[in-house]
């Protein structure tokens, strides 16, 4: 992973490249922790080798995971980073082409970066908290 400081504002804007092999979900929770992010939002492009994508069942309060297992290209990952248990948690969402024009999405469970991912995430200046909504059993961001 490489990442550089591209604004020092009130909102901090950074770049964070992913390379070959690495997983996408990981190391946007591990560049959270070191920066101390509690409050970002991010957009992304790039190609994964694998990716495991989810759908939220609310019968079973968990999400069906559907595997990807061939390269793709990330068309669009959007989402944010909010602080739940005193921790990051990135929540993510894709959109993934395979190679005969079709589509593929849902909540990013794991990706598998090939050959890069470009991230481009800014923090906010307020932080963010998610609490377990009773309904659905998942954190959501409380303001």
């Amino acid at each position: 992973m490489q990442s550089k400081l591209l604004n020092e504002g009130p909102e901090k804007t950074y770049a964070v490249i992913l390379q070959y092999g690495e997983e996408a979900m990981e190391q946007l929770k591990k560049f959270a922790t070191k920066e101390k992010l509690f409050a970002c939002r991010f957009t992304a492009i790039g190609a994964f080798s694998s990716a495991d994508v989810g759908f939220f069942d609310f019968a079973i309060k968990d999400y069906q995971r559907i595997r990807i297992e061939e390269q793709t290209e990330v068309l669009s990952l959007v989402g944010d980073i909010s602080l739940y248990q005193d921790k990051p948690k990135v929540h993510a969402h894709v959109v993934l082409g395979k190679r005969d024009g079709t589509a593929h999405g849902g909540h990013l469970l794991t990706g598998i970066v090939n050959p890069t991912l470009e991230i481009i995430l800014t923090e906010s200046p307020v932080w963010m908290q998610r609490t377990v909504d009773e309904k659905s059993g998942i954190p959501l961001i409380r303001l």
